[in-house]
């Protein structure tokens, strides 16, 4: 059995036995399990359960932070007198392959203030995305690189 699936059972116990079935009891109920799971890790060999959790945990935040940073440059192109840009379409070679990698990478840059993804090849191999500055599409490419798509590749491989 899957251990996620044990921590959410463990915390449906949790709501069960304390009988309050609110959505923050749950939770606290899931955090209680992790730390019971985490105190019995290698019995039930779930080491690599909490290590994937923290590189997941850590793309979140990252994307977080990318979300706050994307949307002050966005804020500052937009407010300035002169609107210097260079709107454009980056074609990114992508070293993700499988469909839930890719599809979570074009939602994250989606989803980040300023850049679009527009399309993905038929080989699944080039993410075109549209930037509102693609003045410099290298830096664009590498910031994906080393950022969501490294996080992406950390976190489910």
């Amino acid at each position: 059995m899957s251990l996620f699936l044990v921590n959410v059972l463990l915390a449906l116990v949790w709501t069960a036995v304390t009988g309050s079935f609110s959505f923050l009891n749950f939770a606290f109920g899931f955090l209680l399990a992790i730390l019971a799971l985490s105190l019995i890790r290698e019995q039930v060999g779930s080491v690599g359960y909490f290590s994937r959790a923290r590189r997941v945990i850590s793309l979140f935040l990252l994307f977080v932070y990318e979300l706050i940073l994307s949307a002050w440059r966005v804020a500052t192109l937009v407010l300035s007198p002169q609107m210097v840009i260079k709107p454009g379409i980056i074609a990114y070679p992508l070293k993700l392959d499988r469909d839930f990698e890719i599809t979570m990478l074009a939602n994250l840059i989606t989803l980040t203030p300023g850049t679009l993804s527009v399309d993905v090849s038929d080989d699944r191999r080039i993410l075109y995305v549209h930037a509102i500055d693609a003045s410099d599409p290298d830096t664009t490419r590498r910031d994906i690189a080393e950022g969501f798509e490294r996080k992406i590749m950390e976190a489910f491989r």
